[in-house]
């Protein structure tokens, strides 16, 4: 699915959208709200909500090729319930989905959910992540791996518009936070790791502004 996510918070909403109407005005790639054909159309809703465009922290147009069936996706929640959405399937796309759109097709997804309650907050956990752990043979390359995503978002909460260099930072640093937690190594040693072991794939470039670069960790370099 090219789209997955839930709902931001109001708090969140507003931070997002004042970021992205700063950067509009410094002249970014950035499509503001529109009320012409937006959905719902009631007011004041229609004119303030954000388009659904681009990814953010709470997920949705991510394009992600390697979020199939067997992928376990965690994500950020911000409100009661969550209120998880989907869409955008494609039957196939490359890393990048470089021309703004894939194949698409209509498919029926099946979910299962579950809470980790607190996590998100505590570990200052700040994209959305993704895993398989179990092998499947007919998955690419590495069969069993974490990712981490990173936007062109510094840690300063400031949007840039379509920087890969600085999504690819982002979500380096985000696996780094996640080995010093999850596996215990010093900042130190996690870089050096990420340097050795980790790959960057370019997952959407084309949502503006929120290009997305995922950062894959094999979980096969670790004695089980």
């Amino acid at each position: 699915m090219g789209v997955m996510g839930v709902a931001p918070s109001r708090a969140s909403r507003a931070r997002m959208a004042a970021r992205e109407d700063e950067l509009l005005r410094r002249g970014g790639a950035v499509m503001p709200p529109l009320a012409q054909g937006a959905v719902p159309g009631t007011e004041p809703i229609a004119s303030e909500a954000l388009r659904t465009i681009p990814p953010r922290e709470t997920g949705g147009n991510f394009d992600i090729k390697q979020l199939t069936a067997g992928t376990t996706l965690l994500l950020p929640v911000d409100v009661p319930g969550a209120l998880f959405s989907a869409g955008d399937s494609h039957f196939a796309q490359g890393d990048g989905e470089s021309c703004g759109t894939a194949v698409e097709m209509g498919a029926t997804l099946t979910v299962r959910f579950g809470v980790r309650k607190g996590v998100a907050a505590q570990r200052g956990i700040r994209r959305p992540q993704f895993e398989r752990t179990v092998a499947d043979p007919r998955a690419a390359l590495p069969q069993r791996f974490f990712a981490t995503t990173g936007m062109p978002l510094t840690r300063e909460d400031r949007n840039e518009s379509e920087d890969v260099t600085l999504a690819a930072r982002d979500a380096l640093l985000n696996m780094i936070d996640h080995l010093v937690i999850e596996r215990g190594y010093s900042r130190e040693q996690a870089y050096a790791l990420t340097s050795v072991a980790v790959n960057l794939h370019i997952s959407e470039l084309v949502d503006v502004p929120n290009v997305v670069v995922s950062a894959f960790l094999p979980l096969d370099i670790f004695a089980s």
